[in-house]
């Protein structure tokens, strides 16, 4: 089963009573369809940077939650009741993608032409720099500053 996010941005006054029974509707409705919930977050209030018009009015604040589930690709049209939760200002399904980082989706031989790519010699290695030759620059500049001050 893939992992989902599901983030929910909730009216400012919902009281926490509130957000613990949507949280745990959803939570049940996933259960029933034999998924998973991994992890729910509350991020708090958080300022938007627009306000979102409901019929009660307009909101320029939110109580953000995010719930992470592992459950079957079709839960996306069986949230579709939350459309109808007046509770809401607005809420997301973002599936995650398996996506590996770096060289772990690689094989042992894919792993060696890739470092073949880069050279061995460290960007710190001294061969290239000659420090003394930068001090001279320097030097020869404040002597004609100098110089030129005296004019």
């Amino acid at each position: 089963m893939p992992l989902y996010d599901c983030v929910m941005l909730l009216k400012p006054h919902v009281k926490k009573e509130a957000i613990i029974d949507l949280v745990s509707r959803v939570g049940k409705h996933v259960y029933r369809r034999n998924g998973v919930l991994t992890e729910i977050q509350s991020f708090g209030t958080v300022q938007l940077g627009y306000g979102i018009k409901k019929l009660d009015g307009r909101y320029f604040q939110g109580y953000l939650m995010q719930m992470t589930m592992m459950a079957t690709p079709n839960i996306n049209k069986e949230l579709h009741y939350l459309n109808k939760e007046d509770r809401l200002l607005r809420w997301l399904l973002v599936k995650h993608r398996d996506t590996h980082l770096g060289l772990d989706f690689l094989g042992a031989d894919d792993v060696a032409k890739e470092m073949s790519m880069f050279p061995r010699s460290s960007i710190f290695d001294d061969e290239d720099v000659d420090e003394d030759d930068d001090e001279d620059e320097y030097e020869e500049d404040e002597d004609q500053n100098q110089e030129n001050k005296l004019d």
